[in-house]
């Protein structure tokens, strides 16, 4: 039975950007992966800096749960009720290459007029890094030859 595009689950889906997006491609997903890779984990943090409704917050980690992203962790603060942390998976954590792209593209389409909020910086020397394409023997290439082209699994009529 052949489905329509809309009707698609997640998985069928081709192209491995389309199927990206499906799982993290609304604004508050990215958001929560952000501030998980800042360091929070509790509902509240998440809830208290994004500005987020909690009903779209707990959907959201709930997909991003189901999704691979983020793992839940039973906690309970002494005379309190159990609660969940959530933390960063492996899958979860490969994302940052995703959202270092989006800050220097913002940073360099749509600057901030006060300065950049967040630099990249490595944590061992301090110096600044910045995403970079780069060749099967290591030389950086320049973005501007860089073409998305058929791979094995494209459709024909790509």
């Amino acid at each position: 039975m052949v489905t329509s595009t809309n009707s698609r689950s997640k998985n069928e889906h081709h192209c491995s950007i389309h199927r990206s997006l499906d799982l993290v491609g609304e604004k508050w997903s990215l958001l929560i992966v952000r501030n998980a890779l800042r360091g929070q984990t509790r509902f509240s943090e998440f809830r208290d800096s994004l500005g987020v409704p909690s009903d779209v917050l707990a959907a959201r980690l709930a997909s991003l749960v189901e999704a691979g992203v983020l793992e839940r962790r039973a906690y309970r603060e002494p005379g309190a009720r159990e609660r969940f942390s959530y933390h960063l998976t492996a899958e979860g954590a490969a994302l940052k290459t995703v959202l270092i792209a989006l800050q220097e593209w913002g940073d360099e389409f749509t600057p901030n007029a006060g300065g950049r909020v967040s630099l990249t910086r490595d944590t061992a020397t301090g110096q600044h890094a910045s995403l970079a394409f780069v060749g099967d023997d290591g030389a950086v290439l320049d973005p501007a030859t860089i073409a998305l082209v058929p791979g094995p699994a494209a459709p024909a009529a790509w």
